[in-house]
């Protein structure tokens, strides 16, 4: 009998980071390998991948990884498994070609060759399993679905997809392809939930197509447009409208370049005329009414790219009256608040603002009714909601049970959980260890919670020091203790509670240096504990307190 089990260990309650395991029997299929960029509270770190214990251990049964589309939530952890696991990857052509560029900046991975190129022809056979894919329409060419077809029926991922009849070629959804894969029993659809809440119908990219030439046509000023570096057809629309309003483009950032640049040379871009791309250096003898400056910042940030032009901390662009800064990609409700502080600064500086959804409804993930015909077309016995927070996990149940799926027969799974399939009959029976792991510069997995809280602190209510020298054997201090403070009070204004500091810890040292029973640990935790309730009762503000406390001797002073 065939065992079958769906290992969720990410992109379910939070947005980003999706990895999916299908394992049929003794083999291992993983959808998408992404990361997700952290949010403001996760201080210093500089992207969150999945936790990967699973399938480190697991890794002698990994078949293959299988990627749904180029952006970072799908293929952005790659290299953090393959520097040690050379499985092979799989994907559409401009995929790999966004895959490689990540597992190039790593040195363990640059060497990495394994890729195989698929499209939505392909099927795959590993001896009772078949792998096959569907095209889908998505912000970036070479979007596809996968098909795991097992010896008890079929398991469907829908990647990132919606469905858009005026979609031009590059981007057409097969609509008869998924027809055909729910003919056969689908045991269980994972499908895109990121815009299930939403009760409207989204745009066409046509219309959105026309919204863009409309701004710059009636624009005369210079136009500085933010977007996601990888949103390919967004790129495509902001190139044909500078051409069609005689401006030239000028692109910010090394990530953009490296995408656009791929992107031409593999024909998935197109220039509609050899000089529409200008350089930073050009862009000086340019015109306002010439220029269009396409920002997307670092790491696919482009409203923190935003602030630092408007408050002139920008390597070369500096916002200024009459510019039109149109933010054409839609953020998530978690950067509400960031969007508004960034539209305030740039008024602030002189310019204006124009997003593309103040007309209409934009997203690249399916909406209700989207999600619905997915449904209806292949007619799964379970939908388990994935790619979304747990409020649009949710909502997507409630579509799902608005065209007739069984409430029993929807899942909603949290990250780490086992999906088994028992007696015809899918149900959550198991959970693998699961969650977060932190990247902050070439550290991986070693940012804990302890380090964020510390982090944290520091950021809010800065840091004490005390450094003092003591005789151990003559149970005194040989010198008065030295406070320093950073980022807690202005020292100048604060030397009588600095002053008194030094009393407390000179008070507590004395009392620990009397006591019979010493202790460099004791006496350490006193002094922060000492410290820490005065400076509480005086300033109600807790910092960190680090004490540095060194033992003299006749020939040299030791630091303990």
């Amino acid at each position: 009998m065939t065992k079958l089990k769906l290992v969720i260990l990410g992109g379910v309650r939070e947005s980003g980071k999706n990895m999916y395991a299908i394992e049929v029997d003794d083999k291992i299929f993983v959808c998408d390998f992404g990361l997700k960029y952290p949010d403001s509270d996760l201080m210093g770190i500089d992207v969150v991948i999945p936790d990967m214990n699973y399938l480190e251990e697991n890794a002698d049964k990994v078949v293959g990884i299988f990627l749904t589309h180029g952006h970072a939530d799908a293929i952005g952890a790659l290299p953090y498994f393959l520097a040690d696991h050379k499985v092979p990857v799989f994907g559409s052509e401009l995929t790999l070609a966004l895959a490689k560029m990540y597992t190039n900046q790593h040195p363990k991975t640059k060497k990495f060759h394994n890729f195989h190129v698929i499209n939505e022809k392909s099927a795959i056979d590993f001896d009772n399993v078949t792998v096959s894919f569907f095209k889908t329409t998505h912000s970036i060419p070479g979007s596809l679905g996968i098909v795991i077809d097992t010896p008890v029926g079929q398991v469907v991922y829908t990647g990132d997809f919606k469905f858009d009849q005026s979609a031009s070629k590059m981007y057409q959804t097969d609509y008869a392809r998924i027809a055909d894969i729910g003919k056969k029993k689908v045991i269980a659809l994972l499908s895109d939930s990121a815009n299930a809440e939403s009760p409207y119908q989204m745009a066409s990219e046509r219309e959105i197509s026309d919204s863009i030439n409309e701004a710059f046509q009636y624009h005369t000023g210079r136009i500085i447009v933010a977007s996601v570096a990888s949103n390919i057809m967004r790129v495509q629309q902001v190139l044909n409208a500078a051409a069609a309003t005689n401006r030239r483009v000028v692109l910010t950032g090394r990530d953009l370049e490296k995408i656009v640049r791929t992107a031409l040379k593999m024909n998935y871009l197109r220039l509609p005329n050899p000089e529409i791309l200008a350089t930073a250096k050009e862009m000086k003898d340019l015109n306002p009414e010439e220029t269009v400056v396409l920002e997307t910042g670092r790491m696919g940030e482009p409203l923190k790219s935003l602030q630092r032009m408007a408050t002139s901390r920008h390597r070369s662009v500096t916002i200024t009256e009459g510019d039109l800064v149109y933010i054409v990609s839609t953020p998530s409700h978690a950067m509400e608040t960031t969007l508004a502080r960034t539209k305030d600064l740039i008024y602030r500086a002189g310019g204006d603002v124009k997003t593309v959804s103040d007309d209409m409804h934009v997203s690249g993930h399916a909406s209700k009714t989207d999600l619905q015909l997915m449904i209806n077309m292949l007619h799964p016995q379970y939908v388990v909601p994935v790619e979304g927070e747990f409020r649009q996990l949710a909502a997507h149940s409630h579509i799902a049970a608005e065209v007739g799926i069984d409430e029993q027969h929807m899942l909603i799974p949290k990250i780490g959980d086992v999906i088994g399939y028992t007696k015809g009959h899918l149900s959550i029976n198991g959970s693998v260890q699961g969650g977060d792991t932190m990247i902050d510069g070439i550290g991986v997995g070693d940012i804990g919670n302890i380090v964020l809280r510390d982090r944290k602190m520091l950021s809010e209510d800065g840091i004490m020091i005390a450094v003092v020298t003591i005789d151990r054997k003559k149970k005194r201090i040989v010198a008065r203790p030295k406070i320093q403070s950073r980022g807690f009070v202005y020292i100048k204004t604060s030397k009588d509670l600095l002053a008194e500091c030094g009393n407390i810890v000179s008070s507590t040292i004395q009392k620990d240096l009397d006591n019979k029973e010493f202790d460099w640990g004791h006496l350490k935790q006193n002094v922060r504990d000492s410290l820490s309730r005065y400076l509480f009762e005086q300033t109600k503000r807790r910092p960190v307190i680090l004490p540095v406390i060194m033992e003299a001797s006749q020939n040299s002073a030791k630091r303990q």
